[in-house]
């Protein structure tokens, strides 16, 4: 099991990618390859926003679009794989987002997330790379955020976080072909709102990179403090550590823990279940609760310790970061991952097994942890 926070220059080409020389795109090859495209032809879009028609017309058009910006063109293989992947897969889920309004609008509210899911499991059977996947993810996630970025509450604060995850000139490059790659009244509009968003991620130092932050615990301490300034060096006052396990039951974060961490307590759900004689299926208010006070007691202590569950989703991890660092400890996440058939198959020589069906639901509802929910993010990634 690889960390990927060591992964550096990782190569990789999208098989459908055109090159500079040769900028035609296959689309039969692509629709046969990746049929979960196919919907798009028969999903239309509101015109007021997209009169080129439905949604696979305006797919090709934004893919078209990319190609032949001269910014593309000058990026390394590995670059332009990852923008023409996203622009090819960015509206995947609008068919099952799209609905009509009672007024006749057309809406697909909820496509992006949705989408951002769709993504990751066709690039995972890709075997595509962790960091890879995810960026191309994080792009399908935010590449409207230049087109409407200073409506936020906090512009400042949303090109920061969005940094952190990735390049804000990829974003910025992206929204670009989605634009052009559409026909709407409103296009200039849109193109100078992007050419906004590059000059306000320049002025801060996050357009090509993650904005810098003075430390690890500054950093934590913005993103977990409400109006925060981005420039203070905040003082390290954490006491202690907390390992917070993430990942889906059979990745092994059992065998992470006694390899990695022999020395350390650990608050285990899976135990504390068995104990409580509590199946993976009933209420877990209860597992959660005793798992807190034993927590509470090592946290009192300055004690160093591990929280042991599979923590698939950020509210959950939320409220437990919020009850560690209450107590001044300093957060690690450890996010662990194997293919599906290796976690079906490692969950059956588990003690406490999970049914195969919760495991597909929580594959389906998984929130990958990011660097702005900690002071250190490691991800263990097995292909």
């Amino acid at each position: 099991m690889k960390n990927i926070a060591i992964e550096q220059n990782t190569y990789w080409i999208f098989p459908y990618c055109p090159t500079p020389t040769a900028l035609q795109i296959n689309w039969t090859e692509i629709l046969a390859k990746f049929p979960s495209l196919q919907p798009l032809a028969n999903c239309e879009q509101n015109p007021i926003y997209h009169a080129e028609g439905n949604v696979w017309i305006h797919t090709q058009m934004v893919c078209e679009a990319l190609i032949s910006l001269p910014a593309w063109q000058a990026m390394d293989v590995t670059d332009r794989s990852i923008l023409f992947a996203a622009a090819l897969f960015h509206d995947i889920a609008k068919p099952m987002a799209t609905q009509v309004n009672e007024d006749g609008h057309i809406t697909a509210k909820g496509h992006v997330n949705l989408g951002a899911r769709m993504v990751r499991q066709i690039l995972q059977d890709l075997q595509t790379p962790f960091a890879i996947r995810e960026a191309i993810v994080a792009i399908v996630k935010y590449e409207s955020l230049p087109l409407w970025f200073w409506d936020k509450p906090n512009p400042l604060r949303s090109i920061i976080k969005v940094s952190q995850l990735v390049r804000c000139d990829w974003l910025a490059l992206m929204a670009e072909a989605d634009v052009k790659g559409r026909i709407c009244a409103d296009k200039q509009n849109l193109l100078d709102a992007i050419e906004l968003f590059k000059e306000f991620c320049q002025e801060h130092n996050c357009f090509d990179r993650a904005y810098p932050f003075a430390s690890a615990h500054s950093r934590f301490v913005y993103f977990h403090k409400e109006d925060a300034d981005p420039n203070y060096a905040a003082f390290d006052d954490t006491r202690l550590e907390v390992i917070l396990m993430c990942g889906l039951p059979g990745t092994g974060k059992d065998y992470w823990i006694d390899r990695h961490h022999p020395d350390l307590p650990v608050v285990s759900l899976d135990k504390l279940r068995i104990e409580m004689g509590i199946l993976p299926t009933d209420e877990q208010g209860a597992i959660v609760n005793a798992g807190r006070d034993l927590a509470k007691g090592y946290l009192q202590s300055e004690t160093p310790f591990i929280w042991n569950a599979t923590n698939i989703v950020k509210p959950i991890r939320s409220g437990l970061i919020r009850l560690f660092a209450g107590y001044g400890a300093r957060i690690r996440i450890v996010y662990l991952e194997v293919p599906i058939d290796r976690v079906l198959r490692q969950n059956r020589d588990r003690k406490a097994q999970v049914p195969n069906a919760v495991i597909h639901r929580f594959r389906d509802r998984l929130e990958i942890p990011d660097i702005t929910e900690c002071h250190q993010l490691d991800c263990f990634v097995d292909v």
